[in-house]
């Protein structure tokens, strides 16, 4: 695989990360493009098929496993299979895109890894597990046994924050998306005006 930059954003639920890549795809400067990551879980609320994620079942996931067909994957809940097809970065790499994850901890690492010159690994930085466990409630899309799974995973997600480049904190939205832009606009290269 060759092509352009690699971008991840990585965070425990609810910290943010979304609403960061969502607003750096806005920014045409960039030429960003989003990877949609596939995923063996069902669809919540408003999901689109292609857009929010590829939804394959468990047996197609474990298929594309056996074929190497992944960049990364990563059973991330039990029977809830996260991954990303390299299909779909060589896909907007070849619309000639930076790609931009929006990616759990672990999966973003190993993307870091194996392709350590092409990547800037970004981890955002929640204000604090309570306040984590407010996001997500007001979600409204999960039931407290997730949340509070979400919640305990998030302590170990927290302590992997010094292996990625760069950290935001996210206790100022505003603030946190300017820092993001500027990040990203430097690693890809665009000019300060």
């Amino acid at each position: 695989m060759k092509g352009g930059k690699l971008i991840i954003f990585s965070a425990p639920s609810g910290s943010g990360k979304t609403t960061i890549v969502q607003y750096l795809l806005k920014q045409k400067e960039l030429n960003l493009a989003f990877s949609v990551s596939a995923t063996s879980r069902v669809r919540r609320g408003e999901e689109i098929e292609g857009e929010n994620y590829y939804f394959i079942s468990t047996s197609e996931f474990i298929k594309h496993i056996k074929g190497d067909d992944f960049l990364e994957w990563e059973e991330v809940y039990r029977d809830n299979f996260y991954g990303t097809l390299k299909s779909e970065v060589e896909r907007l790499w070849a619309k000639g895109k930076n790609v931009i994850f929006d990616i759990d901890v672990v999966g973003g690492l190993r993307i870091k890894k194996k392709f350590p010159n092409e990547t800037l690994a970004v981890f955002v930085k929640p204000p604090s597990v309570d306040e984590l466990k407010i996001r997500l409630k007001k979600r409204s899309t999960e039931s407290e046994e997730k949340i509070s799974m979400r919640i305990a995973k998030a302590s170990v997600e927290l302590a992997t924050a010094p292996q990625f480049d760069k950290v935001i904190k996210n206790y100022d939205l505003d603030i946190a998306l300017a820092e993001a832009h500027q990040l990203v606009a430097d690693y890809v290269g665009i000019e300060k005006k």
